[in-house]
């Protein structure tokens, strides 16, 4: 049984490192893609990841690996539990963190549509225009409204007011996207949230066996 819980302890932590592995690498790509020039099979994401918290992603993987650090000494010291206390604690933080990025961006699911026309506002001719190719729409309620920019896909004003605004398709693009990405945060709390009770149980054992030795002590047989 003890040999059963240290290795589920070891096989959830490194389930724990993995979601922080996963937390650093969609930021740092993600910034990458941030600083790219438009292309039409990356400018909706280009888009939608400008309102994404990734500098706090980054941070919350920063405390990810410092946790799990602390775990290395908890599992190299059998009789200790000041470390696993530690480790919790850390869990605990790292948990309220990726949660609280997971429903930062949730929210902002429930008003994609008043934030898209902002970002849509904010954004270059180039990515607009990259954003009608890659829809088939022209302008964002429609081709008047804002007006729509001139390219391959709005070739004539004829051509625009027959194509659909883009602000359908690209709400539901961005609904889709940001989903997945408030979903894997939400996964990750979880596997968090194992993490928690699995340190718990160790702490729990850790402290039976401390007991056992004492009683064994006060009746003179000596410590396991």
């Amino acid at each position: 049984m003890p040999n059963k819980l240290m290795w589920t302890f070891i096989g959830v932590d490194l389930l724990f490192l993995a979601g922080g592995c996963l937390i650093i690498a969609f930021a740092v790509m993600s910034e990458a893609e941030m600083r790219a020039t438009p292309q039409l099979d990356t400018v909706a994401t280009h888009v939608l990841l400008e309102q994404c918290p990734l500098t706090a992603g980054i941070v919350n993987a920063i405390f990810v690996f410092l946790t799990f650090l602390v775990s290395l000494p908890a599992l190299a010291l059998p009789q200790n539990r000041g470390w696993l206390r530690a480790h919790g604690w850390l869990v605990v933080i790292c948990a309220i963190f990726t949660l609280a990025l997971g429903i930062n961006i949730w929210f902002d699911t429930l008003e994609t549509r008043s934030n898209i026309e902002r970002l849509w506002g904010q954004e270059s001719r180039l990515s607009q225009s990259l954003l009608q190719q890659k829809f088939d729409c022209c302008g964002y309620i429609n081709s008047t409204s804002p007006p729509f920019i001139m390219d391959n896909t709005c070739s004539s004003t004829l051509v625009a007011a027959q194509k659909q605004g883009c602000v359908g398709p690209f709400s539901n693009f961005a609904n889709s996207y940001l989903d997945l990405i408030f979903t894997m945060a939400f996964g990750i709390v979880g596997i968090d949230v194992i993490m928690l009770l699995c340190t718990v149980m160790v702490i729990k054992y850790r402290g039976e066996l401390i007991r056992y030795r004492h009683i064994d002590e006060k009746n003179g047989n000596g410590g396991i």
